[in-house]
């Protein structure tokens, strides 16, 4: 048995019921909830429908994020979440590029990082590597007037760390960004890189070994163990290549305003909604969410 979610921006809440009744007429779902109306309804389904992939196109047209998800086991105990454009609505390194007078070389570099066209080792290296000698202080002001989070975000950790759940913050990022994005969202573990620094300034060299798209899936596997939960107890949030295999793991692994080939490569994908719709996802009425 499946749940089919219907989901939309909170600024452009455009389910309404008569979409979703003709989607459930039409797929012989059964009863339509609203998690939130205008803005989240799902009802059950037997088996999926061979119009799925059309229909989630058009829907996608429509400013509708439409999704499948097993009925039983919704609700999960782990969220597993990259942080640039993710958590938070920027690229750090490409923000501290930009104070360091390099952001459109950096930022070219991480569009194709981001889609999987070059190595993301390398070109950690590469990048890093422009930034040497900026001053340290930098990141805290870059921390200050240029980061904002993404929205939904402190509605999302509440609610699930509510019901008991926890949460680690895997980046490919540094760590002097998610320890502080961890501590103001509340998750329980963040990993990242670090940016080695000598007298003060950045040395343009990332610390050993670099965390990349191995250490995602190593976080999920290491946490679900000290944990003693199974994989599909997990929800996995990304945009970028490197979070590919760790979305394929997870019981739910959904890609947030993401690449196309990582759209393409993920369970579930969420182009409308903000990261409240992890939680619609989850089967969370709007009611549950903790503010």
């Amino acid at each position: 048995m499946h749940t089919v979610v219907l989901i939309s921006s909170p600024d452009a809440p455009v389910v309404d019921l008569s979409l979703v009744e003709a989607l459930r007429n039409g797929w012989g779902g059964g009863v339509a909830r609203w998690l939130n109306p205008g803005i989240a309804a799902e009802f059950d389904l037997d088996r999926l429908p061979d119009t799925l992939d059309a229909t989630r196109d058009q829907m996608d047209a429509m400013g509708v994020d439409l999704n499948v998800v097993p009925m039983e086991g919704r609700r999960k105990r782990l969220l597993l979440a990259d942080m640039d454009s993710t958590m938070i609505q920027q690229e750090c390194i490409d923000e501290l590029a930009t104070e360091a007078g390099v952001g459109e070389r950096v930022a070219a570099i991480t569009v194709r990082a981001m889609n999987g066209e070059v190595d993301f080792e390398g070109a950690l290296h590469e990048r890093v590597g422009l930034l040497a000698g900026l001053d340290a202080s930098v990141i805290d002001r870059v921390l200050a007037d240029r980061i904002t989070l993404m929205p939904g975000g402190e509605t999302l950790l509440a609610t699930m760390k509510a019901q008991g759940a926890k949460a680690a913050l895997v980046s490919g990022g540094f760590t002097a960004f998610t320890s502080a994005i961890a501590a103001r969202l509340g998750f329980d573990w963040n990993r990242a890189n670090t940016l080695l620094l000598e007298g003060g300034k950045l040395t343009g060299l990332p610390g050993l070994p670099i965390l990349g798209r191995q250490a995602k899936v190593d976080a999920l596997e290491e946490l679900t163990a000290e944990m003693a939960i199974g994989e599909t107890d997990v929800i996995a949030v990304g945009d970028g290549a490197n979070d590919l295999d760790m979305l394929r793991r997870a019981g739910m692994g959904v890609a947030l305003h993401a690449k196309p080939a990582v759209q393409a490569g993920a369970g579930l994908r969420v182009n409308h909604g903000d990261l409240t719709a992890l939680l619609y996802l989850q089967g969370y009425h709007r009611d549950d969410f903790v503010t």
